[in-house]
């Protein structure tokens, strides 16, 4: 095992991570850019560094000064998180060539799955079901044209590389293809530095299905069962649960099946998840992209099989076998979770910067929320706007949704706008709760999800009334000598119920 890892990222999965390595006793350093200084996993890191200025390009993305501050520190190993470098091929080659384990699938690995168009090659080669596609330039030439009408129309524009839902567009005519070709190499350029692109055939009403893979280096590939993460804007997943609610039995152990199988021809090792699109009218699936990485939805995994997945990326990183059999991982009870963004979705979902007043997560059996923020801290414009993720597990899917529902009703974030009314209206959606659902339901339904619920924000300007006062009251009672204000032991906050 190693004896000291450098986190290369920030927020609540810098924490994850932290964690992880400190129950293996392994001593962990975060590298922090000028808007992170002051941020939670900076101070419990066992050690921090000044990674650089507060733009992504100048820290996060800054490979030569990560592997530089690695070496310089001792680092046997970089977590590269999600996001930012984690599915960087030319970073895990760094790493590689600079004597560093990436803690993550091999360079080789990623240059064959991390690019779609290899990654679907190697499916079809494994027996894996695709939708049809081409590869294509950011232009669309008389070659390009053909290819995709024998494809037919409607069609879906994908960056080559990356994910996260950039530059994807769906194209309906040779039109939108011209128009809309340039645009998607343009932006994949931007956020992917590759602005190679795939077309390939648009499904109308799919539901995003993904299967969590875990390969040690000695050849051994196990699934950790799938997730159901179709409830999304912009690509953007907004929940994500498990068991997914449209699978049965015999459809699941298949479907896991093809996961292990693209992950075996690929040669793959560590963590990563294969995302598939399927068809519950037909029951018919096929393979969609690998994500060489460690997913923001890993918590409901984990919940429902007990197995800490960034425990077991350190220790397959390390060269550990897995010892873990097959027949031995269960899907106990249902797991979902909610992403917490910063962001107010009563004003198109602008994001919403500055001081975090309160940050009063909830408590409770079946509650786990993983977070990168404490009362304090600042959202700036810098990252993206995931504030924190609130996990929940119970015995089946409809305890889940009403724990989930608990949950989000005390979860008191003060001084920022914050989804959690955009996921209580979720929660309380029929369809939600009947499980059906498909990749665009949530832009068809976007209108009542955003609705104002008048009960909902008189409790919450109530809540937030009764923090202000406590505040006055204890800051009077500090200064006359009674007692100081510790928001951190504080355990009469006003709760959201």
């Amino acid at each position: 095992m190693f004896k000291k890892v450098l986190i290369a990222n920030r927020g609540e999965i810098a924490l994850r991570v932290i964690r992880a390595c400190r129950k293996l006793g392994v001593l962990s350093v975060a590298v922090f850019s000028d808007a992170d200084s002051h941020l939670p996993f900076v101070h419990e890191a066992d050690e921090s560094h000044y990674l650089g200025p507060s733009p992504s390009a100048d820290s996060y993305l800054n490979m030569r000064r990560i592997v530089d501050l690695a070496k310089e520190h001792g680092a046997e190993a970089i977590h590269p998180g999600y996001g930012f470098l984690a599915e960087n091929a030319a970073f895990a080659r760094l790493c590689e060539d600079s004597g560093i384990q990436f803690i993550g699938p091999d360079s080789g690995a990623i240059d064959r799955l991390g690019d779609k168009r290899h990654a679907k090659a190697v499916a079809e080669q494994a027996g894996v079901p695709v939708t049809p596609w081409v590869k294509c330039a950011g232009e669309a030439d008389a070659e390009t044209l053909k290819a995709v009408q024998s494809i037919g129309f409607p069609v879906m524009i994908k960056p080559a590389a990356g994910g996260g839902g950039k530059g994807m567009h769906r194209a309906d005519s040779v039109d939108d293809l011209r128009t809309l070709l340039p645009k998607a190499a343009r932006e994949a350029k931007a956020s992917f530095g590759d602005d190679a692109l795939l077309v390939e055939k648009f499904l109308p009403s799919p539901r995003h299905i993904e299967v969590q893979i875990l390969a040690d280096k000695h050849g051994k590939v196990l699934h950790f069962f799938e997730r159901e993460c179709s409830l999304q804007r912009r690509h953007q997943k907004l929940l994500e649960e498990t068991p997914s609610p449209s699978l049965s039995p015999e459809q699941r152990k298949k479907i896991c099946g093809d996961a292990v199988k693209i992950a075996a021809a690929a040669k793959y090792s560590n963590a990563g998840t294969c995302e598939f699109l399927y068809d519950d009218k037909d029951g018919s699936w096929y393979f969609c992209e690998v994500n060489t990485r460690l997913q923001v939805e890993h918590p409901v995994t984990e919940e429902v099989t007990g197995v800490d997945l960034v425990e077991w990326q350190l220790r397959v990183a390390s060269g550990e076998k897995l010892t873990i059999d097959q027949k031995d991982i269960k899907q106990t009870g249902h797991a979902i979770e909610l992403r917490i963004n910063s962001e107010d979705p009563f004003a198109e979902f602008m994001p919403s910067l500055g001081y975090i007043e309160a940050f009063e997560p909830p408590e409770g059996k079946g509650i786990r929320v993983d977070a990168g923020y404490h009362t304090g801290d600042s959202v700036t414009q810098f990252y993206d706007s995931l504030t924190a993720k609130l996990i929940v597990h119970a015995g089946d899917r409809n305890a889940a949704i009403e724990l989930a529902k608990r949950a989000l009703r005390e979860f008191m974030i003060v001084g920022v706008a914050t989804t959690i009314p955009l996921h209580l209206n979720l929660m309380d959606h029929p369809d939600v709760v009947a499980g059906e659902f498909d990749i665009h339901w949530v832009e068809k339904h976007l209108g009542e999800l955003t609705a104002r619920n008048k009960a909902a924000e008189a409790a919450v300007l109530a809540a937030l009334m009764e923090y202000r006062h406590l505040q006055k009251v204890r800051h009077a009672q500090s200064r006359a000598g009674e007692v100081a204000f510790d928001p951190w032991s504080s355990s009469s906050l006003p709760r959201l119920r």
